[in-house]
């Protein structure tokens, strides 16, 4: 049976994962997925990921979570946009998450960025997820 969110299969597993004090994880790799692990690294969230091949054509993440003195750097991670209900937003109306502590993760035509990069940037897009 296929996975109708994967983005957000990958979001549970972090979620899961810091829950259950994990210090690395595995996920199914794609694109997508690395482009937010990438975005999650570069603002500190996580330590790091590697792409690894299980067999041939198929391969997985292995994300480091990351701890601040013994507690999770994500306290809270959630989806936004689903493919469902897609939520897309103009760089005017983008929310700031707890008052500019937390990120908001966007799709742009640029790529996947931050919602500070974006703001930077001036470029909108759809809002993949919110972290803090």
């Amino acid at each position: 049976m296929s996975m109708t969110d994967p983005l957000g299969d990958m979001l549970t597993r972090i979620r899961n994962g810091q829950r259950a004090r994990q210090s690395v994880l595995a996920a199914p790799a794609s694109r997508l997925r690395a482009n937010v692990l990438e975005v999650l690294r570069r603002e500190g969230y996580i330590r790091g990921f590697s792409r690894e091949e299980i067999r041939p054509g198929i391969a997985e993440f292995k994300i480091e979570l990351k701890y601040v003195d013994g507690e999770p750097a994500i306290r809270e991670i959630a989806r936004v946009s689903k493919p469902g209900r897609r939520v897309y937003s103009r760089i005017a109306d983008l929310p700031r998450i707890y008052n500019g502590l937390g990120i908001s993760i966007l799709s742009t035509p640029r790529g996947v960025m931050s919602d500070n990069e974006a703001r930077a940037a001036r470029v909108g897009g759809e809002v993949l997820c919110r972290v803090f």
